[in-house]
């Protein structure tokens, strides 16, 4: 397992968005933009991917912890922490999901409603084929 993964499984663990990421860097003096964040966070194989190194998973580290406790002049509960980072998630997909939908004003005139079986108008005249029905024998059942 190398950084990458750890890097990558801690941003999952703690539902965390690449915006808060630089921020948590940001809070011990470590600046990283989100394109060289997210080339961390590429597969392997990717051109763009990017090994991320001990210095970068070290400084996430311990902004971690700064961003989780708190500073000694300023302590907060990590459980606070994260149930705050969990309402913020929920209302981004609640945000995200009316935005989704088509707009009202293009939508589409409504058909009227199929007609099922039983709904059928049966005193139409049945229309008479134009092909006779034709039984071919193909070989089948040849009696000699």
């Amino acid at each position: 397992m190398n950084n990458n993964d750890i890097f990558k499984k801690l941003r999952v663990a703690l539902q965390l968005r690449d915006d808060q990421i630089v921020e948590i860097l940001e809070l011990v003096d470590f600046r990283i933009s989100k394109a060289e964040l997210g080339a961390f966070f590429r597969n392997a194989d990717h051109p763009n991917y990017m090994e991320c190194g001990d210095q970068v998973l070290r400084n996430f580290l311990n902004g971690l912890v700064i961003h989780l406790r708190g500073t000694k002049e300023n302590p907060t509960n990590a459980m606070d922490v994260l149930e705050k980072n969990k309402t913020a998630v929920k209302q981004n997909k609640a945000k995200a999901a009316p935005e989704k939908k088509a707009p009202a004003e293009k939508e589409k005139p409504k058909r009227p409603p199929l007609k099922g079986p039983k709904q059928h108008n049966n005193n139409k005249p049945k229309k008479e084929p134009i092909v006779e029905k034709v039984k071919f024998n193909n070989g089948k059942n040849k009696r000699s």
